[in-house]
């Protein structure tokens, strides 16, 4: 059966056909680009948004990460001061420096530390005359040590005097060899002439002047750590703390910023981008049996005092090396994030920089030390 379809029912049928064939109008294809184009932009600030607070937070993951491993090790040590000299000699065993002058704004503090940290050995001496180059130990000394021969060479020793004798004057020398008999007899230490260069113990440790060559009968020698805790601010310090020392030398960096541990000479770098360096101590300083609260290092303070020292409180400033882009508009005058902080007897900033600051603080007792504290239950 055939339909019959007018003419003005074809012409409207075509025309409806033509209209959807046309295409998007001039006005439709604008709105839609300008909603696009919102849309991409959206997408491209949120973007960078996010990596912007990505790199800063980065940033300051990476900054945290070096102070607390350069805390970590600082604390292990500190608590090593001292260790294996006798109580008589407890005032060799730490100095600290207060506010040290750079040349720049910041001035951190410095401390020295001495004891028998890394490698055990403490033999009683037989024969030493406080000026030669040989150092004799009881037979079957060596014996009780399991080192090699080889192992002894290079090696930096304390040598004191006996404790019961009046002489407190001590020597930081430098091992060429051992001589050792098989039995294990004759055994002796073999030094180089003179006191080992380029380290400074603390507290004045000198070669003996005062003392009796008798003084050190059945003294004592004991591999011995000298190690300094210091903070490079300007890149140039071993022009003042280590005369002619250069980048490159000894490891050390010559760039700002560096927090260095010097062992025995060797400058080894801790952590990099650190503000602020400072120590403060505590003890019985006053002798009434409590210990006195922490304050900054005094030079004032006696042999006898240092000895008495219990605690060292450690406390580092980190400093992001570039200012954090995710921050916009002024910082609010109560938010100090931005600027270096108050920390001991160090003064701060009063500006922002824009660079986030990491302040990390722990407190060593210093171990060896410390024993008299723990028996009197005392904090």
């Amino acid at each position: 059966m055939k339909i019959k379809v007018s003419k003005a029912q074809k012409n409207k049928v075509i025309k409806m056909v033509s209209k959807r064939l046309a295409g998007f109008t001039m006005i439709e294809v604008l709105v839609a680009s300008a909603i696009m184009v919102i849309v991409i932009v959206g997408a491209l600030t949120l973007y960078s948004r996010s990596n912007q607070i990505s790199v800063d937070q980065q940033q300051y993951a990476e900054l945290q990460h070096d102070v607390r491993s350069a805390m970590f090790l600082m604390a292990r040590d500190l608590r090593m001061a001292g260790s294996g000299l006798p109580d008589v000699f407890g005032m060799y065993a730490l100095q600290g420096y207060n506010n040290e002058n750079q040349g720049g704004e910041v001035r951190p503090d410095r401390l020295i530390i001495l004891g028998n940290m890394d490698d055990p050995l403490n033999l009683r001496i037989q024969d030493y005359q406080g000026s030669s180059v040989t150092v004799s130990v009881y037979d079957g000394s060596f014996e009780t040590f399991p080192y090699p021969v080889e192992f002894y060479r290079n090696k930096i020793v304390l040598i004191l005097p006996n404790p019961q004798s009046p002489c407190r004057e001590g020597e930081i020398r430098q091992i060429t060899h051992i001589t050792w008999n098989q039995g294990g007899t004759n055994e002796k230490f073999n030094m180089s002439p003179g006191l080992a260069p380029g380290i400074n113990p603390p507290r004045g440790l000198r070669a003996t002047s005062n003392c009796q060559s008798n003084d050190f009968d059945n003294g004592l020698i004991m591999f011995a750590n000298v190690k300094e805790f210091w903070l490079d601010t300007t890149g140039n310090h071993g022009s003042t703390l280590f005369p002619g020392l250069s980048a490159g030398q000894n490891g050390y960096v010559g760039e700002p910023g560096i927090l260095y541990v010097t062992n025995n000479g060797l400058h080894l770098p801790l952590a990099q981008n650190i503000e602020d360096l400072q120590f403060e101590y505590n003890g019985d300083l006053d002798d009434d049996g409590l210990l006195d609260g922490f304050r900054p290092w005094d030079v004032s303070w006696t042999d006898d005092q240092i000895t008495r020292i219990r605690q060292v409180r450690v406390i580092i400033v980190g400093r992001t090396p570039n200012r954090f882009v995710s921050v916009s508009g002024k910082v609010p005058a109560n938010i100090h994030n931005y600027r270096r902080p108050t920390v001991s007897d160090s003064t701060g900033s009063t500006t922002d920089d824009y660079h986030r600051r990491f302040v990390l603080e722990t407190t060593a007792n210093v171990r060896n030390l410390s024993l008299n504290l723990y028996n009197q239950g005392q904090r």
